[in-house]
C-alpha cells in the first residue's frame, strides 16, 4: 500500500485522537533547540485542561447551555465576560466569504452594506506574494490555542523602581480589553500601563506589561478566565512600544492535508533564503479596512467627514446589524447611538457622547484619545508603505538594492542612503550583501525626519503617496507625533521548524518561527497559504 494512502487511512480510523507528529525541523537547528521551541509544561497543562472541559461539555450539553444562558446559574462568570459576549465589539463580528464591494473597490465579507455612493480606493492590505503558486489553503486561528505568541524581551527588569513589570498570558482577548482589566485590578489609568507591542486577539499570547505603582503594595490575585498573571518584578522605567527583540510564534494551520507538510517546508526554506515581504498585516487597517481612511480624513482636518466615516451609514461597508446604530447617528440621536455600540468600541462611544453633550464635530474628534487617532495615522503610513512594497514585489526589487535606495543593515536600525549615481562596482557589492541578507532596501514611514530616497525609488514612493491620496504635509506636527522612519522591505525568520499531525480537532500543519519586532506573522502565513488569513 502506498505510504500516503496508509497514512490517510490511519487518520480516518479509530486512532483519530492519537497525535501523529511528522517532525521536519529546520536544517540549521539542533534537536535540542527544536525541543525548546515546544510549548512550556504550564501551557501544555492549560491546553489539556481546556480539552477536558470541551469533552465534558460534549458529554453534558444541556447543563453547559443552561449555565451559559442564565448568569444566576453560573456565578463564577465575570461581569466583563457577560458584557463582552453581548456586545457588538469588532472582534466578535461574524465574517463570511469575501466578495468585491464596488462601494470601496476591494474585498470585504459578503452581505456588508453601505447607504452611500461607490467610492473606490486602493486596498491597503498586503498585496502581491513572492510565491507564484496558489498556496496550500487552510484556516488560521480556528481556536486561540492554534495561534501562540511569545514576546522575546530586549531586557529583564532589575528588581527595583516605580514600575511593576508583569508577565501576562491572555487568551482570546483584545488588547484594549486587557488594558481595561489591568487598569481596574490595579486602580490605575490606562496611561500608567506600558507594553512593548499589541498582540493578536484570537490567540494565546505571552507578553510583558508594566504598571506605574510608586507605592509598594502586593500585586494581588487577578481572577479572570482569559487573563493570568505569571510573574512580577519591579523596574525603573515604563515599558515602551518597541522594547522587545521580537516575537516567537507557534501556529497551527487547520483544514489542510497534513501530508502537505513537505511542501510547506520547501516554501519556508525558500523564504529563509530570499526573505519575506515585510507588509503591514490586515489587522493594522481594522475590521472595515478603513483605519487608513480615518487617518487621511483626520490629517486633512475634516472632522465631520471623519465622524461620518466612523459612525455613519454612508461610508465604507459595514456589517448589516450595525445599520440601526449608524442611522441613529445620522438622525442626530447621539446618546441612543452611543448606547448601541459595543463595550470595545471606545472611539465610537466617546465621540458620540461628546456630540450628545453639545460639542461640534471638531470637539468630538478631539475627545477621542490621542493614541486612537495616532493609530489611524499609523494605518495611513502603513497603507503608503504597503503600496510601495506591493510594487516592488511585483517587479522583484523588494529583495534588491536599486540606485537611490535607502538601505538598512540586517538586525539593526542603522540606515544609509545610496546615491542614484552609484557606480557599477559598488552596486554589485551592495547586491551581493543583499543576497546574503546582510542588508535590505527600505520603504517609507512618512514623518518630518524621514530620509528620502533618490531616483527610481523616490518616484515609486511619490506615486504611492498620490494613489493613497495623502500629502507630505500631513506627516508633520501637530498632526503627527513622531519623526518618521524607514522600514525594511523584507524580514528574515529565524529558529524555524515545521511539523504536522492530527489531534482531537483534526489535521494540522504547525509552523514555529521567530520574527523581529514589528513584523506580522500572518504575512508569512499568507505566503504559505495563499489566502486571506485574518
Amino acid at each position: 500500500m502506498p505510504r500516503a494512502a496508509s497514512c490517510s487511512r490511519l487518520m480516518r480510523g479509530p486512532l483519530m485522537r492519537l497525535r501523529l507528529v511528522l517532525r521536519i525541523a529546520c536544517p540549521f537547528k539542533s534537536p535540542k533547540k527544536c525541543c525548546s521551541r515546544l510549548p512550556s509544561n504550564a501551557l501544555k497543562s492549560s491546553l489539556r485542561s481546556k480539552r477536558e472541559k470541551m469533552a465534558m461539555s460534549d458529554m453534558h450539553p444541556e447543563r453547559d447551555d443552561a449555565s451559559a444562558a442564565d448568569p444566576a446559574q453560573n456565578p463564577s462568570e465575570s461581569a466583563e465576560k457577560r458584557d463582552s459576549s453581548a456586545s457588538t465589539a469588532r472582534g466578535r463580528i461574524p465574517v463570511g466569504p469575501l466578495v468585491m464591494h464596488p462601494a470601496c473597490g476591494f474585498a470585504l465579507p459578503e452581505g456588508w452594506i453601505t447607504l452611500g455612493p461607490d467610492q473606490p480606493r486602493i486596498d491597503p492590505r498586503p498585496g502581491a506574494r513572492v510565491a507564484q503558486d496558489a498556496g496550500i489553503g487552510g484556516v488560521l486561528k480556528q481556536r486561540p490555542e492554534d495561534f501562540i505568541v511569545e514576546e522575546i524581551p530586549s531586557y529583564t527588569p532589575s528588581g527595583e523602581g516605580e514600575h511593576i513589570y508583569l508577565g501576562v498570558q491572555k487568551t482570546n482577548m483584545p488588547h484594549t480589553e486587557m488594558l481595561a482589566v489591568l487598569g481596574r485590578h490595579f486602580h490605575v489609568d490606562e496611561s500608567a500601563i506600558g507594553f512593548a507591542g499589541m498582540k493578536d486577539r484570537v490567540a494565546v499570547t505571552h507578553q510583558t506589561v508594566s504598571i506605574h505603582l510608586p507605592v509598594d503594595r502586593p500585586v494581588g490575585e487577578l481572577r479572570h478566565e482569559r487573563l493570568a498573571l505569571m510573574w512580577s518584578k519591579r523596574h525603573s522605567n515604563k515599558l515602551r512600544r518597541g522594547h522587545l527583540r521580537g516575537n516567537r510564534f507557534s501556529i497551527r494551520i487547520r483544514d489542510v492535508d497534513p501530508m502537505q507538510v513537505r511542501s510547506v517546508k520547501k516554501r519556508m526554506e525558500e523564504l529563509a533564503v530570499r526573505g519575506i515581504p515585510d507588509y503591514f498585516g490586515d489587522q493594522r487597517f481594522g475590521y472595515r479596512v478603513n483605519n487608513q481612511l480615518l487617518g487621511l480624513l483626520h490629517a486633512r482636518g475634516d472632522a465631520q467627514a471623519t465622524l461620518d466615516e466612523m459612525l455613519g451609514a454612508r461610508g465604507t461597508p459595514f456589517p448589516p446589524h450595525q445599520l440601526a446604530t449608524r442611522e441613529l447617528y445620522e438622525r442626530g440621536e447621539f446618546e441612543a447611538s452611543a448606547a448601541s455600540w459595543g463595550h470595545n468600541d471606545q472611539a465610537e462611544r466617546i465621540a458620540l457622547r461628546a456630540l450628545a453633550r453639545g460639542r461640534d464635530a471638531s470637539g468630538a474628534v478631539r475627545a477621542i484619545p490621542g493614541h486612537m487617532k495616532n493609530f489611524w495615522l499609523s494605518a495611513l503610513q502603513g497603507a503608503i508603505y504597503n503600496e510601495v512594497l506591493n510594487a516592488r514585489v511585483i517587479d522583484g526589487s523588494f529583495a534588491e538594492i536599486l540606485p537611490g535606495d535607502v538601505a538598512v543593515l540586517a538586525g539593526k536600525s542603522s540606515i544609509f542612503p545610496i546615491s542614484s549615481d552609484v557606480d557599477a562596482e559598488e552596486l554589485a557589492s551592495l547586491q551581493a550583501r543583499c543576497v546574503a541578507l546582510d542588508l535590505s532596501p527600505t520603504g517609507p514611514i512618512h514623518g518630518p525626519k524621514m530620509i528620502q530616497p533618490q531616483g527610481r525609488p523616490l518616484t515609486m514612493e511619490q506615486a504611492a503617496l498620490a494613489r493613497v491620496g495623502a500629502e507630505l504635509s500631513m506627516f508633520t506636527p501637530p498632526i503627527l507625533e513622531g519623526d518618521g522612519a524607514r522600514r525594511p522591505l523584507r524580514i528574515t525568520m529565524t529558529d524555524w521548524a515545521v511539523d504536522a499531525g492530527v489531534d482531537e480537532n483534526g489535521g494540522y500543519i504547525r509552523m514555529q518561527f521567530d520574527l523581529p519586532k514589528g513584523a506580522f506573522a500572518t504575512v508569512l502565513c499568507r505566503e504559505i497559504m495563499g489566502v486571506s488569513v485574518e
